[in-house]
């Protein structure tokens, strides 16, 4: 059913409840806390200004090709998911792969492995630049559903656009386009509904604090910061989910948590995560479905 918007303004998308008043959720069998781990996979284009640098240009002046800083990036292309994909292995846990639709065809191993693993697929934009920049965003996120389509076989059901940036029509685009739920809206540990003009879609609790690109690249935190910041927020999150459960977000990316320096404190922070009771490990998509009978049955 088309819901009704008030106007453009991000505050019309969705009512404030805070998570002390509204109707308590259940996972199941008890659980306190529902963790969901994204894999960011990007296509950054050598002919373009890179998302982000690790070196800054010499004497000032950006350069293009941009070689150090693509080669940064695309390490994590051939070396770093890899160990990803071991570590998530090695504990029988599956990922959800944010990716731009251009990967599919540029990085085809990469894609026919996460596939083969289980993983979930949603789509990421269909290149890594932010959704402000995109001349068509309806063709872009269509360009995306129907890259990720052909080589899963389905559509995906979530979206998590590059960088979190949506203009006020980019929902909107989203929902008509078949998306069920959006990774952008960092504002609760629950999933939440949000209004567009084509229906409701449910922003599932994502992170900007539990990032690597945040933590690594931006805070330039000691490689072992996921692993102190990771257990930190895990047993907040477990010791609240008494009251009603909480999700927790990793959000991580091969070319930073995927080099050797890193890679150990995010296995470390797993083991840690399933040396409790109480939890269950996710994909976006099954917390979108628990979600969603959670909320039809008190319907």
């Amino acid at each position: 059913m088309t819901e009704k918007l008030i106007g453009s303004s991000v505050r019309d998308r969705l009512v404030y409840e805070s998570i002390y008043n509204r109707r308590p959720l259940a996972l199941p069998d008890g659980a306190r806390v529902a963790v969901w781990t994204i894999v960011n996979l990007e296509n950054w284009s050598p002919a373009s200004a890179m998302p982000r640098a690790v070196l800054p240009p010499p004497m000032g002046r950006p350069l293009l090709p941009d070689i150090p800083n693509w080669a940064w990036h695309e390490y994590g292309m051939r070396v770093g998911f890899w160990r990803f994909l071991e570590a998530l292995q090695a504990r029988g846990l599956k990922a959800t792969l944010a990716l731009n639709g251009t990967v599919c065809s540029l990085y085809r191993e990469m894609c026919q492995a996460a596939l083969a693993a289980g993983w979930e697929f949603i789509g990421h934009g269909h290149i890594q630049q932010p959704m402000h920049t995109v001349h068509d965003q309806a063709a872009a996120i269509a360009d995306t559903i129907g890259a990720i389509r052909d080589f899963t076989g389905k559509p995906p059901r979530g979206w998590e656009s590059p960088g979190l940036t949506e203009t006020d029509q980019t929902l909107d685009l989203l929902a008509e386009a078949g998306i069920e739920y959006v990774a952008d809206w960092v504002l609760d540990d629950q999933p939440v509904p949000l209004r567009t003009r084509a229906g409701r879609v449910v922003s599932v609790p994502y992170t900007v604090e539990l990032n690597d690109v945040v933590i690594s690249a931006v805070q330039q935190l000691p490689s072992d910061e996921i692993l102190r910041r990771g257990r930190d927020q895990f047993d907040r999150l477990y010791l609240e989910g008494t009251r009603t459960p909480r999700v927790m977000a990793i959000s991580i990316h091969p070319y930073l948590t995927g080099v050797p320096h890193r890679i150990k404190y995010l296995e470390a922070l797993y083991d840690y995560i399933l040396g409790h009771e109480g939890v269950v490990m996710w994909t976006g998509e099954q917390i979108l479905d628990w979600y969603q009978s959670e909320t039809a049955a008190a319907k």
